[in-house]
């Protein structure tokens, strides 16, 4: 590696993290302001607040680290335009393809690390992230959240509970409906559903059963009952939340197990999926994006670069955020939502390399 790649590359990477951690404690300080007064209200104890914001970093550092490198890559090559640094590289005979080549070796760098952090410590950081919200956050900590969680266990079966506390292991105002065929066969109601984690089983209370009739229908009701039931603990969370807490090989056997359980939710999980791999390659793109647009000497200085490098980043978080939506919400392939924003941007940052180089 020649001098003018370690220098650019050191360039890079200091950059970066002097950019991560800059704005990660600013991102600390407002989140405590906001929290501030439900931590005292409800005692959080010192460890219980140390954990969340070793969470919170680890989980909001992946989300805004492409943001983070392509303001950071704009501000320090804007800084070798204004000095005519770039010039006196692309003057000695080096092309702009070799000028670009410490860039793309640094994106790599930062692309495999954040692989690494969006298949193993972010979902751990995920789970403790919403773990201290629901607990000592939520107005009512016994609940996670009115979630009216509908759920499709197999072909046939189909449950639904209003909300569930993930501590307690219990659910609220449960239902379970049996088909066969379009026909309901029976029904299960109760107010509660708890989990036995010693003989996995599960206690209804104020358990109620309709057996549909030809004539008339048959109900059984029991103050509490204790049964083996065909689905698990998992089925009862958040969907978001179930999909974001997992690492990538067990994301992928959830996923097998709800397309063969023909659930409906199939494509949040796929939108996941599909991030932890997205992510990483979108440094790649904004990186050349950037090089491309800060490359050049302009007459107003860093400013014009930096302004204009925060619309590109801020029109990249609201394609990906739309289109993750459309695929959770509409009949938009999850593959192609997630990945639409790199395809154009990438479409874009071929364009804005071609202008550079002329």
């Amino acid at each position: 590696m020649k001098i003018i790649d370690k220098y650019i590359l050191k360039r890079y990477l200091v950059t970066f993290s002097v950019m991560l951690l800059m704005f990660i404690p600013i991102g600390i300080v407002i989140d405590v302001s906001e929290k501030i007064n439900k931590m005292l209200a409800n005692k959080v104890p010192l460890t219980a607040i140390l954990k969340y914001y070793y969470d919170f970093t680890i989980y909001f550092a992946n989300l805004l680290f492409p943001i983070f490198l392509f303001l950071s890559v704009i501000w320090f090559t804007s800084k070798l335009a204004n000095n005519t640094e770039i010039i006196a590289i692309l003057s000695s005979g080096i092309s702009f393809s070799r000028f670009l080549r410490p860039y793309i070796i640094g994106a790599t760098l930062v692309s495999l690390f954040s692989l690494v952090m969006g298949f193993f410590l972010v979902p751990k950081a995920s789970q403790g992230f919403n773990d201290f919200r629901y607990n000592y956050l939520s107005n009512n900590p016994t609940v996670r959240e009115n979630q009216d969680v509908y759920r499709q266990i197999s072909k046939d079966e189909f449950i639904y509970v209003s909300n569930f506390n993930y501590e307690s292991k219990m659910a609220f105002n449960f239902t379970y409906e049996k088909f066969k065929g379009d026909q309901l066969e029976y029904k299960i109601n109760a107010s509660r559903i708890k989990w036995n984690p010693k003989d996995s089983t599960y206690t209804l209370y104020n358990y109620s059963k309709r057996i549909i009739g030809e004539l008339d229908d048959k109900l059984i009701k029991y103050d509490q009952r204790k049964m083996k039931m065909e689905f698990d603990l998992e089925d009862l969370t958040p969907v978001v939340y179930v999909a974001e807490t997992m690492n990538l090989g067990e994301l992928n056997r959830f996923i097998e197990k709800e397309k063969q359980r023909g659930s409906p939710n199939i494509n949040t999980y796929l939108v996941v999926k599909y991030k932890k791999y997205s992510i990483p390659v979108s440094a790649f793109i904004l990186t050349i994006i950037a090089v491309s647009v800060s490359s050049m000497k302009r007459r107003g200085g860093m400013g014009v670069n930096l302004a204009l490098g925060i619309a590109i980043a801020f029109t990249f978080i609201f394609f990906d955020k739309i289109f993750a939506t459309l695929a959770e919400k509409s009949s938009v392939h999850p593959l192609i939502a997630v990945w639409f924003s790199n395809v154009v941007f990438g479409i874009l940052a071929i364009y804005l390399l071609r202008n550079a180089k002329r």
